[in-house]
């Protein structure tokens, strides 16, 4: 029968309290406490074989119906045609006796019209008492259809009554009148039998199907304990691919999920590693810039300022001149300090970004380049560009034409590096494009992405652009490194929205 549906209702503390219990006692009771169907909670194999269940039962009632209507149908025809064969026979039986004693005649007949069936002939004498000279009918009342299907088929029954007459004067009536039983009997037979075999049958195909949907769905079974497993971080969980085509595109799938995230882990992991030691790396590095270029600085104003307080205290006249040459080498000194201490501050943040169009801030960087190693040639190609884009885009460009640039010089040994940064517009979706080109060494074979590089592509890729390294071909010479990233613009995106990622620190 069809399984009815679950009664809605407001939920209760009680039902609130047990949904916000992770520790629910059963599918069930998770299902109950949420307001779902009772039957959310039932496995699938359960729910199918009811399903299948429900449908022959369905399949059933309707056969049921029909069995009763064609035999209530059936019945009926039989039983007319029954009544219409036996009028005449007993008729013509009447008339064919020619006893002289009305009590033969009726015992005759009586006798005549035991076995009939479908039909029950009853000899009636002159003052309407039944004729009981036949043998007991008990044995043919002992029925074995249940009343409840009698009642279902059986028509209304029909009489007809024959006065048997001799010799012009009326002896008795025999009455005829229609007997369904033993056609119901012959239909309950034929729709038991059917029914043991129905039942049989589905029997075998619940069993049947219960193993099947075991096997079928046993692969389901593997996938929720590899997805388990992948909950814990368990990323070597790995599914064979079974038998059925759509599960084993379901395997596959898994591993190659698997696969990817074991990737990324590793990747992580590899950052992670290379991230714990950037901190340090950068403090080193400015420790180092700050004992070689500020200590002698320092020491040299130490000196001076020595020099002129041993001047000033001295009991003589005071040498004019030398205390100019002293306040001129502080001066100097103190010029090649600020320098310094711009440069170290200009790596760390530049102090113009935001301030000025990026357009000058990333000539400035250029421009600081080739003050640093003239014997390199720095171009740089900016059209197009917005006064800014953000503060981490903007860092995000100056960053990468500044790692890139560092690289070349320091790692690739290029005479020639080309920048180029570029605004495009296609689709409806404006890019921002950048590219830094040398002629140096290139790209050695087996060669690792180093803590800048990585840097770059945290940046790029936190931003939902593209970060490509490549073999350049600058000047038509098949050498060289190319740096490419694209950045998508939001025209109405405030780069303020995200904290600027660290500045990263010189490849190695």
């Amino acid at each position: 029968m069809p399984i009815p549906a679950a009664t809605q209702a407001s939920p209760t503390p009680l039902m609130a309290q047990r949904v916000a219990d992770p520790n629910l006692d059963t599918a069930q009771d998770r299902a109950t406490a949420t307001g779902l169907p009772f039957w959310a909670g039932w496995p699938t194999r359960t729910r199918l074989i009811l399903v299948v269940l429900a449908i022959d039962i369905l399949a059933a009632l309707a056969s049921c119906g029909v069995i009763v209507l064609t035999a209530r149908s059936a019945v009926q025809v039989e039983m007319a045609a029954s009544l219409a064969t036996v009028e005449p026979l007993v008729a013509d039986t009447i008339r064919s006796l020619r006893s002289p004693s009305p009590e033969s005649v009726l015992h005759t007949l009586d006798l005549r019209f035991q076995a009939l069936r479908h039909v029950r002939v009853t000899i009636l004498n002159a003052e309407g008492k039944r004729v009981g000279f036949g043998p007991s009918e008990q044995a043919r009342e002992q029925r074995t259809a249940p009343r409840w299907f009698v009642r279902l088929i059986a028509p209304e029954p029909r009489q007809h009554d024959l006065p048997i007459l001799v010799k012009g004067e009326r002896i008795g009536t025999a009455a005829i009148t229609t007997q369904p039983l033993d056609e119901i009997e012959e239909v309950w037979g034929y729709a038991r039998s059917l029914a043991l075999a129905s039942l049989i049958l589905n029997l075998a195909v619940l069993a049947a199907l219960t193993l099947a949907l075991g096997r079928i769905l046993r692969p389901l079974g593997r996938l929720a304990d590899g997805l388990t497993r992948l909950e814990r971080h368990d990323y070597t969980a790995h599914l064979d691919p079974p038998a059925s085509r759509e599960l084993a595109v379901i395997a596959e799938r898994f591993n190659r999920v698997a696969g990817a995230l074991s990737e990324a882990r590793a990747a992580n992991g590899r950052l992670n590693r290379q991230l714990l030691t950037a901190q340090d790396d950068e403090r080193a590095r400015i420790a180092l810039e700050l004992h070689d270029e500020f200590g002698p600085c320092l020491f040299a104003l130490e000196a001076n300022a020595a020099s002129v307080a041993r001047l000033a205290g001295s009991p003589n006249a005071i040498d004019r001149d030398r205390l100019a040459a002293r306040a001129g080498d502080i001066g100097s000194i103190v010029g090649q300090v600020q320098v310094l201490n711009r440069d170290l501050l200009n790596r760390l943040r530049p102090h113009g970004l935001g301030e000025v169009p990026l357009t000058d801030c990333l000539n400035l960087l250029l421009r600081d380049f080739r003050r640093r190693h003239p014997e390199t040639a720095f171009d740089g190609v900016f059209e197009g560009l917005a006064r800014g884009y953000g503060d981490i885009v903007d860092l995000t460009v100056f960053r990468c034409i500044q790692e890139s640039t560092t690289n070349a010089v320091r790692h690739g040994a290029a005479r020639h590096v080309r920048a180029r940064a570029t605004e495009e517009t296609a689709a409806g979706l404006t890019v921002l494009r950048v590219s830094v080109e040398d002629d140096g060494t290139g790209i050695t074979p087996g060669h690792r992405i180093g803590l800048g590089l990585s840097g770059m592509r945290e940046r790029v890729e936190a931003l939902g652009g593209h970060f490509d390294l490549d073999t350049a071909s600058l000047d038509n010479k098949a050498s060289g490194t190319v740096v490419r990233i694209t950045l998508p613009i939001d025209p109405e995106r405030d780069g303020s929205e995200v904290p600027p990622p660290p500045a990263a620190p010189q490849p190695k």
